[in-house]
């Protein structure tokens, strides 16, 4: 949908809102990181099993699911820097909420409401940052999912130290969401003010992917599931696996989103050398090994490289998988829209998914299933091989590095 409204896009304008809207990413993963790192202790506090604490993690992918269509057409009446001030500031204060639950039912409402403003906020920011990145004339979405690994990053290691430190999550949880909030209105001040036409229809509810693009969904279900499984189970693997002590089992998460971070911010030049294809069955193969690194050693060190070479493996596999659905039949958007909707997803349900198989048998068990998942990126890497772009679509070389962090 056409958007319009900002009339300043002068290229010392433009790099100016690339910066502003890569913040808003950095703040958007600093609040994961910092919840993946207090899972351990919140589980505690709550006193949950691994299958209860399974279920209330699968709360934000239901309050997403609801919520996401809601972020579209909150963009088409508000305007798109509104509407990102608004729902970044909902998710980045609703870091509060999982840690103040004393108990099952609390957790699963707090976490429907983190998942809620997790979509709408995720679906603002990068509506906006593919608005940015058309008007700058080259890709900057892989370095803006970089961004948002650096934030998860930055989260994560402060949620570590908060953990060695034996810190309270609730008082960790509050000073961070409080700052986190206060970047986040600094940041989305500098962003492109874009308004959508009045008189067009509002975006639709749910657009479900055409077949061309179901292939290429399932690779990015596949990678983002693995990545969904790490960033949230890492830490309690190595507590109740290793014996690892809270301060180095958050460590693992940390571990985690610096590969992811790394690799997603060199990826570009990577996929530029040696196309899609190689790039992903590659990582797939690096993913693979370092699933099983995690699930045959009994040493944490060992488990957290298994874990980081996991996160190397798949960092640059979704944003392939979005340039290969723009090319993947004659209606891209809808194909763009419908991947979006199944990775996306994938990284909401794998957290609870893991936790249910492992109430059933163990979370080695698993991570076994992680290992399989990124096994099925060299298998399946081939669907992710470049064709020409269909009417309308971005040229491929631009779209090759084109995509939208689930």
């Amino acid at each position: 949908m056409p958007m319009t409204g900002e009339t300043d896009l002068s290229p010392a304008r433009l790099r100016h809102a690339r910066f502003a809207i890569a913040a808003v990413f950095c703040a958007h993963g600093a609040v994961t990181g910092s919840f993946a790192t207090r899972i351990p202790w919140i589980q505690d506090h709550a006193q949950l099993s691994a299958g209860t604490l399974g279920l209330a993690l699968a709360f934000p992918a239901l309050g997403a699911a609801l919520a996401m269509p809601l972020a579209g057409r909150i963009n088409h009446r508000f305007g798109a820097r509104a509407a990102l001030r608004a729902l970044l500031a909902l998710w980045t204060l609703s870091l509060v909420l999982p840690s103040l639950a004393p108990n099952l039912p609390a957790l699963c409402g707090a976490l429907f409401v983190y998942g809620a403003t997790s979509g709408m906020s995720d679906v603002a920011m990068n509506a906006l940052g593919v608005e940015t990145e058309n008007r700058l004339g080259r890709s900057v979405m892989s370095s803006l999912h970089g961004m948002w690994s650096v934030g998860a990053l930055l989260g994560s290691a402060a949620g570590t130290v908060a953990a060695h430190a034996g810190a309270d999550a609730r008082l960790h949880h509050l000073v961070a969401a409080l700052a986190l909030t206060a970047a986040g209105l600094v940041a989305v001040q500098g962003v492109l003010d874009l308004r959508s036409d009045q008189e067009a229809p509002a975006p639709p509810h749910f657009a479900l992917p055409p077949k061309s693009a179901l292939l290429i969904g399932a690779i990015g279900f596949c990678a983002v599931f693995a990545e969904g499984a790490s960033l949230d189970w890492s830490a309690v693997y190595l507590r109740d696996v290793l014996d690892t002590a809270a301060g180095p089992a958050a460590a693992s998460t940390t571990a985690f989103a610096l590969t992811m971070a790394v690799a997603r911010l060199a990826g570009d030049r990577v996929v530029d050398r040696f196309g899609a294809v190689r790039t992903v069955r590659a990582g797939g193969a690096v993913a693979t090994a370092g699933g099983l690194v995690v699930v045959s050693v009994r040493e944490p060190a060992a488990a957290m490289a298994g874990f980081g070479m996991i996160g190397l493996g798949i960092a640059v596999v979704v944003p392939l998988a979005f340039a290969a659905a723009a090319r993947s039949g004659p209606a891209p958007a809808q194909a763009i829209a419908g991947v979006a909707t199944i990775t996306y997803t994938s990284g909401l349900i794998a957290p609870s998914a893991i936790g249910a198989v492992a109430d059933a048998t163990s979370l080695v068990v698993s991570f076994g299933l992680v290992t399989l998942l990124a096994f099925a990126l060299v298998v399946g890497a081939a669907v992710l091989r470049q064709k020409p772009a269909a009417p309308g679509a971005c040229a491929p070389d631009r779209d090759e590095r084109a995509g939208i962090r689930p």
